[in-house]
């Protein structure tokens, strides 16, 4: 599903939502009794003036929908998400706030968004990126991310991450490049790159969007915020803010 039409679908859930609460409240000012066919469209009509009237009620019943949907999309896997490959963390890795993301070194909006990311480590000390690699844009995204988690087998993930998306496209050259300039043990890193885990764990990455309703990337969970694409520094940071407070 688009963005387009599940932004579609939960304003109609919500218009849904605010007229069948607007009903019930209605029948039980007006009425109170039973709603027969015949009162329907009158009620109906009085709510939609009253929508018309007060459509500041609308963003409001819509953020409060989305955190409910977030909440139970995250449910029952937030702690599995949260939890890294060993070493594919930056910022603080014991730090108590987290911020998830999922990442491409084909997307050129992910390349974008690596600066800001190290901007919000740079600000918040208790800051913890956990990065899920999602090779799903083009054949060679799987490579370099193989080599990603090889890296971060040798503690050398950052070094990677960053050289990686400085390097541009992924290739066979470029990931060699990247590699070279992380100062990563090759013979260890192939031998790495050849255990099951790795398939394993980006499998689960993929997993793991498909749950959430993440069709691309960048995508970002930070407390019960889900958000896709490269929002910005402004908007991770207040995501951030929030799942300070809780």
């Amino acid at each position: 599903m688009t963005q387009t039409s599940s932004r579609k679908g939960t304003v109609l859930a919500v218009v849904a939502v605010v007229l069948a609460l607007g009903a019930g409240l209605l029948v039980g000012r007006f009425w109170r009794a039973p709603v027969d066919a015949g009162d329907r469209a009158g009620i109906e009509k009085i709510v939609r003036e009253y929508i018309l009237e007060h459509p500041e009620i609308l963003p409001e019943a819509m953020q409060n929908l989305q955190k409910r949907e977030n909440a139970q999309a995250l449910s029952g896997i937030r702690d599995q998400v949260h939890t890294p490959f060993p070493g594919a963390v930056l910022g603080n890795p014991q730090g108590k706030v987290t911020l998830v993301e999922f990442t491409d070194y084909a997307c050129t909006f992910c390349r974008q968004s690596v600066a800001e990311v190290e901007q919000l480590i740079a600000a918040n000390p208790e800051l913890r990126v956990v990065v899920r690699d999602l090779p799903i844009l083009s054949p060679r995204s799987a490579d370099a991310a193989k080599m990603a988690l090889a890296a971060a087998e040798q503690g050398k993930y950052a070094a990677f991450h960053h050289a990686m998306f400085a390097a541009g496209q992924p290739g066979p050259e470029t990931i060699q490049a990247a590699a070279q300039a992380a100062g990563l043990d090759m013979a260890r890193a192939q031998r790495v790159i050849a255990d099951p885990r790795i398939e394993t764990e980006l499998a689960r990455n993929i997993d793991f969007a498909r749950q959430l309703g993440f069709n691309g990337t960048p995508a970002w969970i930070a407390g019960d915020q889900l958000l896709s694409g490269a929002v910005g520094k402004a908007r991770l940071s207040e995501a951030i803010e929030a799942a300070k407070k809780g």
